[in-house]
């Protein structure tokens, strides 16, 4: 076929002759089944290594294992919280559904939440391919394509992560609804646009990064459904359907409840990013430097997809400016490749490929900064079935040209399948526990000092603080004002009576840090240093700072009835405890307050106080020990 016959509508599947004999494995539907088979097989056998893999301390425990509701199961309080939760800064939820389904499935066995994954990835491989075939009518192209999708280790992120099921499950919903709509296409109706919207929805409300779908359907008519300047459709796309030319204004028209669908979701996500905190400010990274970041980014992607090697959870985002020259290589490489697909116009799918590339990308590049990384593996997800789509098709379209046999060319195919699925395999178990998975990100990347923090928080609970303390003082060498570091440090440092040290580390992340809750914490650890150091004016302002941040916290109530305390104003200790344990009944608030009760010769109310003790004795020890500025 020629490459404007390709473009102008899908090649006709050849079926294979009749016969009166049974022959297994000889019609087309039999032989698609097969190959969708071998192609489950093959990602399975891929990911099979998550089996082995645990929950890792990076955004996991959030997710299932110290997360109650997902842990409550699939209940009614359990549906009515993922669709009012901002937690872990997402609105997701479907896919807090598919964790709570998970855990009434396998409980807290990783095991099953980690196949569980791989098997939405297989379904995802298969539906890409059933997809591509169906729409062009080439089944090796697209068998390729998914292969490519199925076995590339940068999508390994996605799979073995179990905080992201979220990507492979708005992928699902994506790829059925491209599905649903090329049957729309065939014969525009309601009810199948409203499929396709809802299935769009549903993408969404796992996870928000699909938001240019419409964007990707525009594309979609362009090639293979060719309903956008498509000439003369050729008696094969006549036998199998082809969507009807329509006004090319309709085509516009027609996504436009997509499209409002994507807005409403995009404000939604920002709205719960913000909450979070995990967007950036200009303060942090400027607009120049996101828009070089993102230059770069896009060309870094374009590396890992033909050679993917160092890859890891955290590429850290650059502070500085990048050099000018790289800045302008950068562009002028995706200025050429995007003028030479569009000189190509005879072979659309270069077209569709690459913007496909750069469009689903644009979410993600960073131009609106998320978190601290430059760029992630799970973010070429979507993005990158554009380039295996233009590298397969490019291939044997010019294979054919050059009379190349299909033998021939399915022998570099396999071997480039086997490697990617070798990496794949290799790479899993770079996500099998936490304290590898941080050491091997550490020593990939340099000036990760969100990796040293992470690592810093595993270290501390297992209780190795002295090793915990060296990877904070690390993040603090990059990062003088990073406040995880500095929240760290500030207790390990008080601990050993390095007051001055440690009120320095407090105060840091009172100045710099944009979390109101850790600034709170700060000035509240703040407080209490400064009383064990005797100043008790400052430790008073630090206390209040603390409700001025957080106003229902009982524990700077506390604080301030010791200092009342100390300075002999029992009247001003007794309203302080009245406070906190009005808003958190403890053992130790009480013991505390019917203690100030008695020296203000209150007899009564305090024996009434004390009877509210369980455990008089763990208070007496607890309360004596904020008393001895312990």
């Amino acid at each position: 076929m020629s490459a404007s016959a390709s473009a102008a509508a899908p090649k006709r599947l050849e079926q294979p002759p009749a016969s009166t004999s049974f022959r297994p494995f000889q019609s087309h539907s039999q032989q698609t089944l097969l190959l969708c088979l071998l192609l489950t097989a093959a990602a399975l056998i891929a990911y099979n290594a998550t089996v082995h893999n645990g929950f890792l301390n990076y955004d996991d425990p959030g997710y299932i294992p110290e997360n109650p509701h997902v842990r409550a199961g699939l209940t009614w309080a359990t549906v009515r919280w993922v669709f009012t939760t901002y937690d872990g800064a997402n609105w997701i939820p479907v896919s807090w559904l598919s964790h709570a389904l998970d855990f009434e499935l396998f409980g807290l066995n990783p095991a099953g939440h980690h196949y569980m994954s791989a098997f939405l990835h297989a379904v995802n491989a298969v539906l890409l391919f059933l997809l591509l075939q169906n729409a062009t009518g080439f089944r090796w192209r697209s068998l390729m394509v998914a292969a490519l999708f199925a076995l590339h280790p940068m999508n390994v992120e996605s799979v073995a992560w179990v905080a992201e099921r979220k990507n492979v499950l708005s992928m699902l919903f994506l790829l059925l609804a491209l599905h649903v709509y090329s049957w729309y296409t065939r014969k525009p109706a309601l009810l199948r646009y409203g499929a396709v919207f809802f299935l769009f929805a549903l993408g969404l409300m796992s996870k928000s990064q699909i938001v240019t779908f419409p964007f990707l359907l525009l594309l979609w008519d362009y090639w293979p459904l060719c309903r956008i300047f498509a000439p003369a459709p050729s008696e094969a796309g006549a036998q199998l359907g082809s969507p009807p030319r329509l006004w090319k204004g309709w085509l516009l028209w027609e996504k436009g409840p997509l499209i409002l669908l994507s807005a409403v979701s995009a404000a939604i996500t920002v709205k719960a990013e913000r909450a979070g905190g995990a967007i950036k400010g200009a303060s942090q990274y400027s607009l120049l430097l996101r828009l070089e970041t993102a230059v770069i980014s896009y060309v870094r992607y374009l590396g890992k997809a033909f050679w993917p090697s160092k890859l890891v959870a955290l590429y850290p985002h650059p502070t500085e400016l990048y050099p000018v020259w790289q800045v302008i290589a950068a562009a002028a490489l995706l200025l050429l490749v995007t003028v030479s697909v569009l000189l190509a116009r005879n072979h659309r799918y270069l077209v569709v490929g690459w913007f496909w590339f750069l469009g689903s990308l644009v979410p993600m590049i960073g131009l609106v900064q998320v978190g601290a990384h430059a760029m992630a593996d799970r973010f070429a997800y979507l993005p990158f079935i554009g380039l295996f789509l233009m590298l397969t098709w490019l291939v044997a379209e010019r294979a054919e040209r050059h009379k190349v046999s299909a033998a021939f060319l399915a022998t570099p195919a396999i071997i480039a399948l086997f490697a990617l699925g070798t990496l794949t395999y290799r790479q899993v178990d770079y996500w099998r526990d936490t304290e590898a998975f941080w050491r091997r990100t550490l020593a990939l990347t340099d000036d990760n000092f969100l990796a040293h923090d992470i690592f810093g928080d595993y270290l501390t609970s297992q209780g190795r603080t002295e090793e915990a303390a060296a990877q904070f003082r690390a993040a603090i060498a990059i990062r003088p004002k990073d406040p995880e570091a500095n929240m760290n440090l500030g207790p390990y440092e008080q601990a050993r009576g390095h007051l001055p040290e440690a009120i320095e580390h407090y105060q840091t992340v009172a100045l710099y840090s944009a979390n109101p809750g850790l600034r709170a914490t700060a000035y509240f650890n703040l407080g209490h240093a400064y009383r064990q150091m005797g100043d008790l004016t400052a430790a008073k302002q630090c206390f209040e700072m603390v409700l001025q941040l957080a106003p229902a916290q009982p524990e700077p109530m506390v604080g301030l009835g010791l200092i009342a305390q100390e300075k002999g104003d029992q009247a001003e200790a007794v309203r302080q405890y009245s406070r906190a344990v009005a808003l958190h009944p403890t053992d130790p608030g009480y013991w505390l307050l019917a203690r100030a009760l008695q020296q203000q010769g209150r007899l009564e109310e305090a024996r009434a106080i004390s009877a509210r003790v369980e455990n008089p004795v763990e208070a007496e020890k607890t309360a004596e020990s904020f008393l001895s500025r312990n």
